[in-house]
């Protein structure tokens, strides 16, 4: 397609959505006077090759770090011979600040996958199960592997809906002690629940059983009904376990930056079995300095915005069924076989995500920039147009 054409495709693929002010240097500029942005411009073609390809399968942040935070990053490297015993503190208190809990009520991992399986082995007792929907994010299960754990999976209602009342049933049902693994929004569907389908029952303080949140991408979320599990913490409920990560608002996921929020007792359990003083020093300094970049995590999350509209036009043109995103990545059905689509995808240079059982005619596709979901969009419908889709 002409650049011309996809200019005009794109100012209807984004109408009402003040495009020139959310992509425009001069609103990067306006948000952050201080900062020289290097953002994706609508005008600017994205031309992906084999060495190339656009990423769209491990839903990183395609913006990148804020430029405060790579400033951080890059000023860390020389002090990088040392453990970040200094830093590491500060950020602790940052964080309990930031969600207004003591600092002995956060724990700081390397990255959520630490913070999973820090957490699953800090409640490991004989006869535990893992409780999860059938359809979530795979890290929970891999590691309740490694310690032998029953793994219970309950299935999902239509559209991969988590069926709380179930897992709740599953719960209740079995003798031993249960460790619950909620991931809100959910990954890989993208969707969030509703806090209140759970609220009586973790209030209930149910025996033998802790929530684990995993919140990766509640900063994503769009639904204005959406509630962290953040406030059964402060409502001192001794249950709950949330997971927090830098990876995705952040864009940091290989600095491998994560924390843990929790009761001061369950933080004291779970920190037995963490890496202790060993995170990546540069990722601490660049966390310190993105937690406080408040204007371009909320231009990030705009630049999200923009790319998921994108997409849900382009799918909702060709009617092809999709999930409601609340995250950086979509759900949506293949109109042909999903080794086929993602192969057709990647003859096009574009990588999208991989199997999901039992989902197996369901793609997931991350949000790149908008430059980078216009030229998708057009790949789709070219597809569409040649009857290979």
């Amino acid at each position: 397609m002409s650049r011309r054409k996809l200019l005009t495709f794109s100012s209807a693929a984004i109408v009402g959505l003040s495009v020139n002010q959310l992509l425009s240097k001069a609103y990067a500029q306006e948000v952050q006077k201080s900062i020289s942005f290097s953002l994706p411009v609508l005008d600017k073609l994205v031309t992906p090759d084999a060495t190339h390809p656009i990423r769209l399968n491990f839903n990183e942040n395609a913006l990148g770090m804020s430029p405060r935070a790579k400033q951080a990053a890059i000023d860390a490297i020389p002090k990088a011979n040392r453990y970040a015993k200094a830093e590491m503190p500060l950020l602790n208190k940052a964080l309990a600040k930031h969600h207004q809990v003591v600092e002995s009520q956060i724990l700081l991992t390397a990255g959520s996958s630490e913070g999973i399986r820090s957490t699953i082995s800090a409640f490991v007792k004989p006869d535990t199960q893992l409780v999860i929907p059938e359809l979530t994010y795979g890290d929970g299960e891999h590691f309740a592997k490694i310690f032998n754990l029953k793994i219970t999976k309950v299935p999902c209602l239509t559209d991969w809906k988590i069926d709380i009342t179930s897992l709740k049933n599953v719960v209740e049902g079995y003798r031993g002690f249960s460790i619950v693994y909620l991931v809100n929004p959910n990954n890989p569907t993208s969707t969030v629940f509703d806090l209140n389908e759970i609220e009586s029952w973790i209030k209930s303080k149910p025996k033998n059983t802790i929530f684990i949140f995993d919140e990766a991408y509640a900063e994503f979320v769009n639904d204005p009904t959406f509630e962290s599990a953040e406030k059964f913490i402060t409502q001192k409920y001794e249950n709950i376990v949330l997971l927090k990560t830098f990876s995705k608002i952040h864009a940091m996921a290989g600095l491998r930056v994560g924390y843990i929020v929790s009761t001061e007792a369950n933080i004291k359990n779970i920190s037995q079995y963490v890496a202790g003083e060993k995170l990546n020093y540069c990722g601490v300094c660049a966390a310190l300095a993105s937690i406080n970049d408040t204007q371009y995590l909320t231009y990030s999350k705009k630049v999200v915005d923009v790319s998921r509209d994108i997409m849900e036009k382009v799918l909702s043109e060709l009617g092809i069924h999709y999930l409601k995103s609340e995250t950086n990545f979509m759900f949506h059905k293949t109109p042909i076989g999903l080794n086929d689509y993602r192969e057709l995808m990647k003859q096009k240079f574009i990588l999208v995500g991989r199997d999901f059982a039992p989902a197996t005619n369901w793609c997931r596709i991350s949000l790149g920039t908008p430059g980078e979901m216009l030229y998708v969009a057009n790949v789709i419908r070219e597809l569409r147009e040649k009857s290979m889709i």
